[in-house]
């Protein structure tokens, strides 16, 4: 026993320097030798006066009393009287003596809500099957790689007939062929750990350690992720370390005193979301944290991580009623928490190199996914607001008045090798009032699949990786709803099926061309060659691989009124072929044949050496590429892109 004691001192040390990352190892209710009836109950109560467990196994009574060792924090005690699946709480003496009733923020499991006691359980021996994935994950660079995001809230993606959840293994069985059928390389669940709320989405957790029940159990929670890379898609969820649930029986106070959040009540109270801010500052919240990110990427072989809500992370008045807070500089950085962020990002890739780190950061603070070593935050991947939120406000205008705000479309010409972006239209830009995707585009119901199937191409073309949020596949008109499963019987409608159709055939086109995503975040990826004539009301740019003679060459016409001929420029002399065409019949549109052999003209265009003349349908985008080409005798000088912008 005074061996474990020494083993518990020096890991509670780690624990209070905010260095121990596996601390779920420990901490919690762990058994204490495998294949033995004792387990061993370890709780953080820095300024309690005294720590019990009462469960099942004590009638409830708060007769488990656990010892405080010494100079740690921490508070120990050991029973061989419970047993796997029993439910318990932790009784807190406060630092003021009053007693108060708490959950095991290190549990690995909780009962179902509205209840939020903690289960006995195992670290779970669980047998994997993903070996191959992981060694393929190990090889890929993703930067380099399609990456396709498919957004979904669990519990409202599909649903049994009567109503209720899918399990997690349920739901990889219906979503794995979904996906492989759809053309996705990742699905991204939003948060699955426990949480009391169903209309917080998921984003005020509870238990940071644990799966949500509503969905089965941890075993059942590890089988949907391997089923996921057995069939090679992966897995990603979202997390949230800025702040947490505001229930006084989670982790608020939790020994009497500001425990897990700020001291100061300014800093802890986060009123737009009505949580608690996290003490990111506290060695031992960042020894929680970081435990929990390394808990779900390495117990649960999550293949990234996306970090809500870094904004609120980053500054000290990005909540509503904390303007004028500065930082003993006089600013408004939080500096803790830009440390700590560096300190996540730092700690997860030394021991997990090739995973994605994803941050949801809205403002333009710099280097974001930069190296912690150049003064950056440390993430591989952004999400890319900026250019989701001009996108959303161009596709929504009446044509009649795009050509005066074509700058909504091009700006993020100026700034798209900035960082490593991620392009998301999700969960979002589809709830509270602002109507689905569909139902965004203007026009009638022809015009609004026309728009909507411009718009899906204009997100492939770009350079970044995508993610698009469940239903927006085939154009649901109605806002996404947490309490229901998606309007499955839209795909009844033809108009629904072959949207649908359309993205898969996309997503494909995507996934089968180096062009669309090998150069994502290189310069040389994208060659801008008519963006700087918005009277015309169209956008050319191409996009190229690492080989020289393969790229794509997209064109857009975001009016209702079809363009012919129409002028390509195009870098090479030769044959091209329509790869996609937006109108064809197929997808919605009325094209029922697509253009035949393009042949260039033999004259340069646009500051490009060559071109193309096409019939540009109208509300539509084409895809073409190059099928037997050579360089032009007399090459014209490459486009610098538009006039005052960075150079492509």
């Amino acid at each position: 026993m005074q061996s474990n004691l020494s083993q518990l001192e020096k890991r509670a040390y780690l624990f209070n320097t905010g260095t121990y990352y596996q601390s779920y190892e420990v901490l919690g209710c762990r058994r204490v030798t495998p294949g033995q009836p004792t387990f061993r109950f370890t709780v953080w109560a820095p300024h309690a006066q005294g720590v019990a467990i009462m469960g099942e196994f004590t009638n409830w009574e708060p007769t488990l009393k656990l010892a405080r060792l010494a100079n740690t924090g921490w508070w120990v005690g050991e029973t061989d009287q419970c047993k796997i699946n029993d439910l318990y709480k932790v009784s807190v003496t406060q630092a003021d003596g009053q007693e108060a009733v708490k959950i095991d923020p290190y549990a690995l499991g909780y009962e179902h809500k509205p209840g939020d006691a903690a289960i006995v359980l195992d670290r779970p021996d669980f047998e994997w099957h993903d070996a191959a994935w992981l060694k393929q994950r190990k090889a890929k660079r993703p930067y380099h790689e399609p990456i396709n995001i498919y957004e979904v809230h669990f519990g409202s993606w599909q649903r049994h007939d009567d109503g209720s959840y899918l399990t997690y293994p349920e739901l990889a069985d219906r979503m794995i062929p979904y996906l492989h059928e759809l053309g996705y390389t990742h699905v991204e669940f939003m948060p699955l750990m426990e949480h009391l709320l169903d209309a917080s989405w998921g984003y005020q957790l509870m238990g940071y350690f644990a799966p949500t029940s509503r969905f089965g159990s941890l075993v059942e929670f590890l089988t949907m992720v391997d089923k996921f890379h057995q069939a090679n898609i992966g897995v990603i969820m979202d997390w949230v370390p800025g702040h947490f649930i505001r229930n006084m029986d989670a982790l608020a106070q939790y020994d009497g005193t500001a425990t897990f959040e700020y001291a100061d009540p300014n800093r802890a109270d986060n009123v737009r979301w009505g949580t608690w801010n996290f003490d990111l500052g506290k060695a031992q919240v960042q020894s929680f944290l970081i435990s929990s990110a390394q808990y779900w990427l390495h117990e649960c072989h999550l293949d990234g991580i996306r970090v809500d809500a870094v904004s609120n992370m980053l500054y000290l008045d990005y909540d509503e009623g904390k303007e004028g807070t500065v930082n003993k500089y006089g600013n408004n950085s939080n500096l803790e928490g830009l440390a700590f962020i560096r300190k996540l990002n730092t700690v997860v890739f030394q021991y997990h190199p090739d995973i994605l780190m994803i941050a949801e950061e809205a403002s333009a603070f710099p280097q974001v996914t930069g190296p912690v070593s150049a003064g950056g935050l440390g993430f591989n991947y952004k999400w890319n607001m900026g250019w989701m939120n001009d996108t959303l406000k161009f596709f929504e205008m009446d044509p009649l008045y795009r050509r005066d705000h074509m700058n909504l479309l091009t700006f993020s010409f100026m700034y798209m090798d900035d960082e490593q972006f991620i392009l998301p239209f999700s969960h979002d830009e589809v709830v509270h009032g602002k109507k689905s995707l569909m139902h965004k585009m203007p026009g009638d119901r022809y015009n609004q699949f026309a728009n909507l199937r411009t718009m899906f191409v204009w997100l492939m073309a770009h350079p970044g990786k995508k993610l698009l949020f469940m239903g927006s596949e085939w154009g649901q008109f109605l806002e996404w709803r947490f309490w229901s499963a998606l309007e499955w019987r839209d795909l009844n409608d033809p108009m629904n099926k072959a949207m649908q159709h359309f993205t898969a055939h996309l997503n494909h086109l995507y996934l089968d061309d180096p062009a669309f995503w090998q150069l994502d975040h290189d310069p040389q990826g994208m060659q801008i060659t008519n963006a700087d004539d918005p009277q015309s009301g169209t956008i050319t740019f191409t996009r190229r691989s690492e080989t020289t003679d393969d790229f794509l060459v997209f064109v857009f016409n975001l009016e209702p009124i079809q363009k012919s001929p129409y002028r390509v420029p195009v870098p090479f002399a030769g044959e091209y072929t329509e790869l996609l065409n937006t109108e064809m019949k197929e997808f919605g549109g009325t094209w029922t044949q697509p253009q035949k052999k393009l042949m260039t003209i033999g004259q340069p265009y646009k500051s490009e050496p060559d071109a193309l003349n096409v019939i540009l349908p109208a509300m539509s985008a084409l895809i073409l590429k190059p099928v037997n080409v050579h360089p032009a005798d007399q090459a014209a000088p490459r486009s610098k892109g538009m006039k005052g912008e960075k150079e492509v």
